[in-house]
């Protein structure tokens, strides 16, 4: 609903980060808009190159593109990480110097699996450092459909504008409101999610042995996956600190990428068609989501259960192995 607001035509653009959710780039098509794409350093764990970003976004506007937004993910989806608060702090003062605005992506931010990184949403970032309500536009995205609470099934969601003028808020809510059917499930959900049990409720005791379950067991995934790609040959796999996936990085031998041209195909698909048709794993191939060009990349799910996962790993170990035979040059 925001990238329908913020764009008026083809000449609109939204800075929107490489690899990410094609619900970002999808919405540019959709809305006619241009794309601004700037790429995660992956090797400072897919965080936000300043410098970068600013290049992009002055060769965008170099070409005669009015940049309107910055779209953010954390933690990242398909990346995993979870951003330190001085990159966050860049991140608003770039915005606020340029006349952007931010639209924070924060669905996973329940989700964190490192004791060294903490989540702290961009709204209090920006307050932390001193900005307002007329500072900075900034548009916060939470919802139950990600994360530990609604597991990727339920959905229900809400966004937090602040910044704008009660004229483009009475816009909004509009644009909201021509939704005839509203998600009555998805809103006592969510509402559940904003106001959890609390310390001497009779639920607490067992809301938070569930809660603790269910992250510990989402981070032992992530570790052993982690662990286990980065033990593969030709691949590499930064931690995953937080979401509810993992995306290694494959150097795929020359012959298995000359079979996947000519095949039409994407190196990265024929590898994850390969793995689907020899094991019944299901990964992402990485060019759904961008990738620095000459890499190759796959999304996987840390969902599995502990038990399932140890089964992924070990059917994945041998198809990896075997693959890389195949095609050893």
């Amino acid at each position: 609903m925001m990238m329908h607001l913020l764009i008026r035509g083809k000449k609109d653009g939204i800075l929107c980060p490489i690899p990410s959710h094609s619900l970002y780039t999808d919405s540019m098509v959709l809305r006619g808009a241009t794309l601004v794409p700037y790429y995660l350093d992956e090797s400072r764990g897919w965080s936000v190159n300043i410098s970068d970003l600013k290049k992009q976004l002055d060769g965008a506007r170099a070409k005669g593109i009015a940049v309107r937004g910055l779209v953010v993910v954390n933690p990242g989806n398909p990346t995993g990480q979870v951003l330190v608060e001085e990159n966050q702090c860049e991140i608003v003062e770039l915005c606020k110097n340029e006349c952007l605005v931010l639209l924070a992506d924060e669905v996973y931010q329940e989700n964190i699996y490192t004791d060294q990184k903490k989540f702290n949403s961009f709204k209090k970032v920006a307050r932390s450092i001193g900005y307002g309500e007329g500072d900075i536009s900034l548009v916060s995205f939470h919802s139950v459909s990600n994360g530990y609470y609604g597991e990727c099934g339920r959905r229900g969601g809400y966004m937090e504008v602040t910044g704008f003028s009660s004229e483009v808020r009475g816009e909004v809510y509009k644009v909201a409101s021509l939704s005839a059917c509203s998600n009555i499930s998805g809103q006592i959900l969510m509402s559940l999610v904003m106001n959890p049990p609390k310390v001497g409720d009779e639920s607490y005791p067992s809301y938070r042995a569930e809660r603790d379950s269910i992250l510990s067991s989402l981070s032992c995934c992530a570790e052993a996956m982690v662990s286990t790609f980065n033990s593969m040959e030709g691949m590499t796999c930064n931690k995953a600190e937080g979401g509810i996936s993992v995306f290694p990085s494959v150097r795929l031998p020359p012959r298995a990428i000359e079979a996947a041209e000519a095949m039409n195909t994407e190196p990265d698909v024929f590898y994850a068609l390969r793995l689907l048709e020899s094991t019944g794993i299901v990964v992402v191939p990485g060019s759904v989501f961008g990738q620095v060009p000459g890499t190759w990349h796959f999304r996987c799910t840390i969902l599995p259960q502990e038990e399932k996962t140890r089964q992924i790993i070990s059917r994945f170990n041998v198809f990896h192995e075997a693959f890389m035979e195949e095609f050893r040059s």
